[in-house]
C-alpha cells in the first residue's frame, strides 16, 4: 500500500472563497429567472409579470457584476493563488507545465498543485470571458428594454417621441416612444442578446467540466479541492509543484 505524507496549505482566501459561492448563488438565480423570462408565454405570465421577473434579474446581474468585478480586482491585490498568474496560461514554460500534469495524468501518478493546476487555467481563463461577456451583454440588456442603469437613461432618450420627457418613457409601453428609433434601438440590441444568449450555456458547460474535474481530481491526486473552497486550505498527500 502506497504511503502519503499528507500536509496542510492556506491556499484560498476570504475574497476568493465569497466571490466562488456569490457567484454559484448569482449563477443559480439568474439561470431560473432567465429561463421563465424566456419561457414567458408558455408560463403565462402577463406584462407586468414579466417585467418584475426582468427587474429581479437585473438586481441579481447587478451583484453578479459587481462580484465579478471584484474578483478582477482582487487578482492584483490577493495572495499569490488568487493572482493573475494563478489564473491565466500566459507564463514563461506553461506549454512544458502543461504538458507534465497531462503525461503525468496519463502514467497515473498525478502531479498535485496548490492554485490550479496548468489544465484548470484554461478552464478558468475561459469561465472569466464567459462571465464578463454575460456581465457587459446582460447590462447593455436591461439598459434596453427595462432602461435601468447605467445605460438606461441613454435608451429612453433614443427612443422617446419628440416632445416627451425620456423619463417618463417606459418598459412596454410604446404610446410615449417614436416608433423609428425605438426599431434602430432594438435592432441595436440584438447582438448582444445573441452574446447573452449563447453564453449562458457556454457558462452551463464549462460549469459541468469545473464539477466533473474536480471531482475527478479529487479522487484521483487525494487533495481537498472540495473542501478548500469552504475552509480555504488545501490538504495535499505528496509535495506540490507550485510551492514556494
Amino acid at each position: 500500500m502506497e504511503n502519503h505524507t499528507y500536509k496542510s496549505y492556506k491556499v484560498w482566501d476570504l475574497p476568493v472563497r465569497l466571490f466562488h459561492w456569490i457567484n454559484v448563488i448569482c449563477v443559480i438565480g439568474l439561470g431560473v429567472l432567465g429561463t421563465v423570462i424566456l419561457w414567458s408565454s408558455a408560463f403565462g405570465l402577463s406584462t407586468d409579470g414579466k417585467v418584475l421577473l426582468k427587474t429581479v434579474h437585473v438586481y441579481f446581474g447587478y451583484v453578479f457584476a459587481l462580484n465579478l468585478i471584484i474578483r478582477l480586482g482582487w487578482a492584483f491585490a490577493g495572495n499569490r493563488f488568487a493572482g493573475w498568474r494563478n489564473l491565466l496560461p500566459f507564463e514563461k514554460g506553461y506549454t512544458q507545465k502543461l504538458k507534465g500534469q497531462l503525461a503525468a495524468e496519463k502514467s497515473g501518478q498525478p502531479k498535485h498543485y496548490l492554485g490550479h493546476t496548468p489544465a484548470g487555467r484554461l478552464a478558468v481563463s475561459a469561465m472569466m470571458v464567459a462571465l464578463i461577456a454575460m456581465a457587459t451583454s446582460g447590462i447593455v440588456l436591461a439598459g434596453t428594454d427595462i432602461y435601468f442603469p447605467p445605460f438606461g437613461a441613454m435608451f429612453q432618450e433614443w427612443v422617446a417621441a419628440p416632445g416627451v420627457d425620456p423619463a417618463t418613457v417606459a418598459a412596454y409601453v410604446k404610446d410615449n416612444v417614436d416608433q423609428a428609433a425605438f426599431a434602430e434601438m432594438r435592432a441595436f440590441r440584438k447582438p448582444f442578446i445573441l452574446v447573452h444568449y449563447w453564453t449562458f450555456f457556454i457558462v452551463l458547460a464549462l460549469i459541468v467540466v469545473h464539477i466533473a474535474a474536480v471531482i475527478y481530481t479529487e479522487v484521483k491526486s487525494g487533495s481537498t479541492l472540495i473542501s478548500a473552497i469552504f475552509t480555504g486550505r488545501k490538504v495535499i498527500p505528496g509535495e506540490p509543484e507550485d510551492k514556494e
